[in-house]
């Protein structure tokens, strides 16, 4: 066994936390985008259909883009009736176009709203806010990331009529799932170290409330590292493990997804 964990998975970080990791993931996405709508939308389109192999995942993702006509944000708030008939083509796996045409009705509904995905994940508190709270950000307080994502599941599926069939393609911890797409979302949108990988664009979550993104590659090499002791693999595993990191940074706990990940993808550790 390593002797040094934290040193090992340290040097890993910085080996795959860098701009060379862009190209070959599910992140090379959102990185083609400058406006934050589009890096949001297609951020969380990457996220959702992130499941298979990478290079397919990347290609979807840009035959969707092309069929938004290069402009995701732009399509979704503008398009006409007669313009959604072209996405009834799409398909990923099990995501069909009837999830394809809710995806786009939940986020021009949002963003008609709202300025940022931000506003989706956070429970705003109930009742007007005071004057001196208005310019601030809100804590998270509770089970911080996990009451997020719990909100958003029931706020994303508040639309009248949405296709129950949707909903497999959006989970949540109540459903006690790992929630790795969604986690893996957050850590995009939250963590802001300078290295060009991650966007940092959000302000509401703090990287140190971020669960780690828990997929096959990262359960089985954390287990192999004695991070993980829980059984099963769900929502308590993705926080036992990620509570093991923080060990490690506490601040930043989920930048150790890039090593158990490259370990994982990369190495076949």
């Amino acid at each position: 066994m390593i002797e040094n964990l934290k040193a090992f998975l340290d040097a890993k970080v910085a080996q795959y936390n860098q701009p060379g990791f862009i190209a070959n993931d599910p992140i090379s996405i959102p990185h083609m985008f400058t406006k934050k709508q589009d890096i949001e939308i297609m951020g969380f389109w990457a996220a959702t259909l992130a499941w298979g192999q990478r290079v397919t995942i990347i290609n979807k993702c840009k035959e969707l883009i092309a069929l938004m006509d290069g402009a995701p944000y732009d399509f979704i708030m503008n398009h006409q009736e007669p313009d959604l008939k072209k996405l009834l083509k799409f398909k990923h796996r099990t995501f069909n176009d009837i999830d394809t045409l809710y995806f786009i009705a939940f986020f021009r509904y949002h963003y008609e709203n709202h300025q940022s995905l931000q506003d989706a994940f956070v429970p705003k508190p109930p009742g007007p806010l005071k004057r001196e709270q208005a310019n601030q950000t809100p804590p998270l307080g509770g089970r911080g990331v996990e009451d997020c994502l719990n909100h958003f599941r029931n706020y994303f599926f508040s639309l009248p009529d949405y296709p129950h069939r949707t909903k497999k393609h959006v989970s949540s911890p109540s459903q006690k799932s790992t929630c790795k797409r969604l986690n893996m979302f957050l850590r995009w949108m939250v963590r802001k170290d300078g290295n060009g990988v991650d966007f940092g664009i959000w302000d509401q979550i703090k990287m140190y409330d971020l669960i780690i993104p828990c997929d096959l590659h990262v359960d089985r090499v954390a287990r192999k590292l004695n991070l993980i002791q829980r059984k099963q693999t769900d929502w308590q595993t993705a926080v036992e493990l990620t509570g093991r990191l923080r060990e490690f940074d506490p601040a930043d706990p989920v930048k150790y997804d890039f090593a158990l990940f490259g370990l994982g993808i990369e190495e076949r550790f």
